[in-house]
């Protein structure tokens, strides 16, 4: 596929990025349109799956026909077979009329099931059913029916787990995964993430008649290393907050961080990718932990600093009881109290001097000067870039 073609389904659709992870999605999407073939759309919640079935269905055969999105997991248990599959007159309570189902109305197009993870499982039979055989019931009817529908579905769960928790049916996965498309997170595509934002951005002031928004180099590599759990829908959320209640709209990183959660103000978090865990998604809990890592860290070294800060008293104060001549050699055990130049970095005499000093110890070597001050490679380049050393 051209650039050109590329581009201009972009467009089409309103998909904003240069990443080659999210290029190769839609060339997947394209080329899979031709087929009838089941599709199921992967990915975290807020990555934008809901851009692929339009895809899917806008270059396929059925593209005249109807496209129908349900949302498998805002409909409740007990609605979602009439939803699907329709029900006849007296099927139960309120069953006043027959009802269509979306597997009839959708018929000669394609259907969207997002959240399909959340079905019931009687549902998840009955929709087995309908793609192996294209046969279905309406509740209440034993009359059988046909539809030539495609089906199209997403999910954010981690379906092998739920299929070792008995939760999905491991024989409707594989018929639905026929073919799969794996969106990326946002922080998966970093280089995306300022070319969004000045979207939004752009879109936010306009609507409220505000000042563009420009970012700042640091703010803009913020942006970029931060975690972004909610990805696209989270960073819309900051950018159409910023737009409104910021007067200076040139934005700073100081600025931006006071938007951001207090985890993604931290070094960032780095987790396996979904496509590759077996269990359970631990990202919340390794959020936990780290946070607790870092106090602890930040208590060790107040302590530490503490200390060290009362053995260097204690030796002002014997020498001054001892008041040695100058060119007196101290002896052994006043030797062993003083803290040489490498231990004197931990204590807290001020950042900029103890990144300075730490450079100067390392010969410039910013990995071995990271070290000896107890920070990442990357916080101790921001940390440089700060204070122009």
């Amino acid at each position: 596929m051209t650039q050109q073609e590329l581009l201009a389904i972009k467009q089409r659709f309103g998909i904003i990025g240069q990443s080659p992870l999210l290029n190769r999605n839609i060339e997947v999407a394209v080329q899979v349109a031709r087929t009838d073939l089941s599709v199921l759309i992967t990915g975290e919640s807020g990555v934008g799956k809901e851009h692929f079935p339009k895809i899917i269905h806008a270059y396929s055969a059925r593209k005249h026909g109807p496209y129908f999105a349900v949302n498998c997991g805002a409909i409740p248990e007990g609605t979602i077979d009439s939803e699907l599959f329709g029900h006849e007159k007296g099927a139960f309570t309120d069953a006043k009329n027959e009802h269509k189902g979306y597997f009839e109305i959708a018929d000669g197009g394609t259907l969207f099931l997002d959240e399909v993870g959340e079905l019931p499982l009687q549902t998840q039979v009955r929709l087995l059913r309908v793609l192996e055989t294209g046969e279905y019931l309406r509740m209440g009817s034993s009359q059988v029916r046909k539809t030539n529908v495609r089906v199209v579905a997403a999910t954010n769960l981690n379906m092998r787990q739920a299929i070792d928790e008995g939760r999905f049916r491991e024989d409707l996965y594989y018929r639905l995964n026929t073919v799969e498309i794996r969106v990326p997170a946002l922080r998966e595509r970093k280089e995306d993430i300022p070319l969004l934002f000045r979207k939004f951005a752009v879109d936010f002031c306009n609507r409220y008649q505000m000042p563009p928004l420009s970012l700042s180099e640091e703010a803009t590599m913020l942006l970029q290393n931060s975690y972004w759990r909610g990805n696209i829908r989270q960073l819309k959320n900051l950018a159409e907050q910023i737009a409104v209640i910021e007067m200076d709209h040139q934005i700073s990183a100081d600025t931006l961080r006071r938007y951001l959660p207090q985890e993604e103000n931290r070094q960032e978090i780095v987790l396996r990718n979904p496509s590759q865990q077996s269990g359970k998604d631990y990202s919340h809990e390794i959020g936990i932990l780290y946070n607790m890592v870092m106090q602890n860290r930040k208590e060790l070294e107040d302590l530490r600093a503490l200390l060290e800060n009362g053995n260097r008293e204690n030796v002002v104060a014997r020498n001054n009881d001892k008041a040695p001549a100058i060119g007196i050699t101290p002896t052994r055990d006043e030797e062993e109290i003083v803290p040489d130049e490498e231990a004197s970095l931990r204590i807290d005499d001020g950042e900029k001097e103890r990144i300075r000093r730490a450079l100067e110890l390392s010969g410039g070597n910013r990995k071995v000067a990271a070290e000896k001050v107890g920070l990442s490679e990357r916080t101790l380049y921001r940390k440089i870039k700060e204070y122009g050393l």
